[in-house]
């Protein structure tokens, strides 16, 4: 089942459960993909007949290890051309999801690896995660989201997520970037001994444990 379709179900089926352990409904699915349920049931039942994920009726989509290494090829596509775009032109990193989004199904595996190399084969990609590498490997450390995490906690942000662009120029403004150490404190954190009051962006943002 070669097709972009088919590589954004298994994409948006690895994303979920990247940073967090409940796995995908159909429903769940439909919604991230803005699609009809009818027509993600049809491709999930595609996608389990050519064994790429496995799901029972009404229950959860989970990856095959077929449907596993397919994702994370994709994934480390869309990753390095996003990283690409922010560092060689200069692209903010809340304008590379959707670009990255139409150039990973069209550019050559050979112009991919290129671009790994100039890239010093980076981990990690403008929004903190983790690039896999060209055998499927990740790297990632022990997390907590930001809204759980206690008051007082100290970490590094790891990864914020880039499903909102407007969410990503609000948390830049406020001097949040992947990488700063914060402290977290009952109104949001502290950056550079700063305070900012993060509201709802604490549920897009990612601190080490």
């Amino acid at each position: 089942m070669a097709s972009p379709a088919a590589d954004d179900y298994l994409k948006t089926v690895y994303a979920h459960t990247e940073w967090q352990d409940a796995p995908i409904t159909p429903s769940v699915l439909a919604a991230k993909l803005g699609i009809a349920p009818s027509s993600v049931t049809e491709m999930v039942k595609k996608l389990a007949a050519a064994g790429l994920v496995s799901h029972v009726p009404y229950g959860a989509v989970r990856l095959t290890d077929a449907g596993a290494e397919r994702a994370l090829a994709i994934i480390r596509r869309h990753r390095l051309i996003e990283t690409w775009l922010v560092r060689e032109f200069d692209y903010g990193w809340d304008e590379v999801h959707d670009e990255a989004e139409v150039l990973e199904h069209t550019i050559s595996d050979r112009l991919l690896e290129g671009i790994d190399a100039r890239l010093g084969r980076p981990r990690f990609d403008p929004h903190g995660d983790a690039i896999p590498d060209s055998a499927g490997q990740v790297d990632r450390e022990p997390f907590v989201l930001l809204a759980e995490a206690a008051v007082g906690h100290v970490g590094r942000v790891l990864r914020v997520s880039d499903q909102d662009p407007e969410v990503l120029r609000v948390i830049e403004a406020a001097g949040v970037a992947v990488g700063a150490e914060v402290t977290v404190t009952a109104d949001g954190i502290v950056v550079d001994g700063a305070p900012v009051a993060v509201g709802d962006a604490a549920e897009v943002i990612w601190l080490s444990a």
